[in-house]
């Protein structure tokens, strides 16, 4: 499967303003009367990584410029003054612009590896923040805009008292129903189908309101799924099916990327699923990083003249661009299934 990386990358990276000034990744991203925005997941500090989403604009879907000199989304202007805003996801339903994010009250100070991890490295914070178990957890939940810049709390999307992340809405209802990925980490052992953290799948009435969720599907290789798996970027409808990007993460914590295909009407059902990862850590910017070194993870993409625009965050560092013809993917993921 050949899958290019963009000749520029990385295409957006740290610094300009304080608020991202040490590290910018896992963008949404989303076209919109032709011209291509971005919202990116930035941070001024790893001790502790508060971060937050900046919003991005651009004619080409390569060179980006800020609409804002300032955040567009903070954790304290959604009451977590030491909290983190995470991974944006972006969709437009009946002319109204949906972002799914995650939000941990309080933020962490930032060593993912591990390694070389300082003294009182979880930082101390004032007014009982950061003495509660579920400061520490990461909840999931949903905003609303009609400019982009402007956004309105909508609702929680996950239970408050798990690790709940990479929730994900598709980009129009079906069979009337809201319908959302989620991957909740406690959700494992023999009740739940899975022992390792999996995608599920949810609807919802009203998006406030959703119904339990169901175990969509796990990690099946252990080559590169071992460790846990997780939706990636918003569904992309396709006629065979809507195209959904996902990580798997192995017992090295390199993070790669397949694809499944889910069924038009009925998205519980899966047509087709790669058995090999479709990305892996390549180049340098991929494997090498201020973070978390051999990391690509996906969280946003468009298409444009039957190009699939693959935005990605690298080593938690920065943002990069790939693509692929739609089709060529979509066949992709039909034959290497049927093999």
């Amino acid at each position: 499967m050949k899958i290019t990386r963009h000749p520029d990358n990385p295409i957006v990276v740290p610094g300009g303003y304080d608020w991202r000034k040490v590290t910018v990744f896992n963008p949404a991203v989303i076209i919109d009367n032709d011209k291509f925005y971005m919202i990116e997941r930035t941070a001024e500090s790893l001790t502790p990584c508060k971060n937050f989403l900046g919003l991005l604009e651009s004619d080409d879907g390569v060179h980006f410029t800020h609409v804002k000199d300032e955040p567009i989304v903070t954790p304290d202007m959604l009451g977590f003054p030491y909290g983190s805003v995470q991974d944006p996801r972006l969709v437009k339903i009946d002319g109204t612009f949906y972002m799914n994010y995650a939000l941990r009250p309080c933020a962490m100070s930032y060593y993912p590896t591990g390694a070389g991890v300082p003294a009182r490295s979880i930082p101390e914070y004032p007014d009982g923040w950061g003495e509660e178990e579920g400061h520490w957890l990461t909840r999931s939940s949903i905003l609303k805009s009609q400019n982009l810049v402007d956004w309105e709390f909508v609702a929680d999307t996950t239970p408050l008292d798990i690790n709940d992340r990479d929730n994900i809405l598709f980009p129009e209802k079906i069979n009337g129903k809201f319908v959302l990925l989620r991957r909740p980490e406690e959700y494992t052992g023999e009740q739940y189908g899975t022992e390792k953290a999996a995608v599920w799948i949810t609807y919802s009435d009203d998006l406030i309101n959703w119904e339990e969720p169901k175990l969509l599907f796990k990690g099946e290789n252990p080559a590169w799924e071992s460790r846990k798996i997780g939706g990636s970027t918003p569904p992309v409808k396709t006629d065979k099916g809507w195209l959904v990007l996902y990580h798997g993460v192995d017992e090295n914590i390199v993070y790669r990327v397949g694809a499944v295909l889910l069924d038009l009407e009925n998205p519980e059902k899966i047509i087709a699923r790669t058995h090999n990862f479709i990305m892996e850590p390549e180049t340098y910017y991929e494997k090498f990083g201020f973070q978390l070194p051999n990391v690509i993870f996906p969280t946003g993409n468009v298409v444009k003249d039957g190009l699939l625009y693959i935005y990605y965050g690298v080593t938690d560092t920065a943002i990069a661009l790939a693509t692929v013809p739609v089709d060529d993917l979509v066949q992709h993921i039909l034959n290497e299934s049927a093999q």
